[in-house]
């Protein structure tokens, strides 16, 4: 903005420094604003989104109570940042219930209860049909994926912003530059020579 101020009655300003300033002072009125508030948006889009597609799966999935016939695998710690925010220790383990229509299902199925001994009660989520389903996503995880959705669509604006200003200034010393040319081509064959005024 004081480049601006500077070359608004300056008498060695030509043009292009004229756009060159009103160029940079668009640019960062911009980035100040305009970039923020697209990652405003976008970010509060994709946490509308991320919480209606919670609400689906919650009503979708529901947990069970199934009986371990049997361990298949060690005990590992996971981390699944599709559903969840945190690292969590799942087992997995054979596991026989019933479905919501009365008719038994037996499968493997990861369980985060740590007492998974065969004939203990674990709680497993299914699907309606009553065959297993992934966990739900929760609402910090989709919270957290909105927050991300929204830096990076703000970062990407002030990315393409920044490129705009940079493409428009290589044109703009480009036409300066053209200018020059013409303007040494008139001058410079009679320069310096005696009786040509220059």
């Amino acid at each position: 903005m004081s480049g601006v101020w500077r070359w608004r009655h300056n008498p060695l300003r030509r043009a292009t420094d004229r756009c060159e300033a009103w160029l940079a002072l668009l640019a960062f009125f911009l980035l100040v604003l305009a970039a923020p508030a697209l990652g405003w948006l976008c970010g509060a889009r994709t946490d509308a989104a991320l919480q209606a597609s919670v609400r689906a799966q919650r009503a979708d999935r529901h947990l069970t109570t199934a009986v371990v016939v049997r361990r298949t695998a060690a005990t590992r710690l996971v981390s699944d940042p599709e559903i969840s925010s945190g690292r969590v220790t799942r087992t997995e383990v054979v596991a026989r219930w019933q479905a919501p229509d009365g008719t038994p299902r037996a499968a493997k199925v990861t369980t985060a209860s740590r007492n998974a001994e065969p004939g203990k009660r674990v709680r497993i989520w299914t699907g309606r049909d009553g065959d297993p389903a992934l966990r739900p996503m929760d609402m910090p995880t989709a919270h957290t994926h909105a927050v991300l959705a929204g830096v990076g669509a703000a970062m990407l604006a002030a990315l393409l912003i920044e490129c705009g200003r940079r493409l428009l200034m290589w044109r703009v010393t480009r036409r300066r530059y053209a200018r020059l040319d013409r303007a040494w081509a008139a001058v410079g064959p009679d320069w310096g020579r005696t009786g040509t005024g220059s």
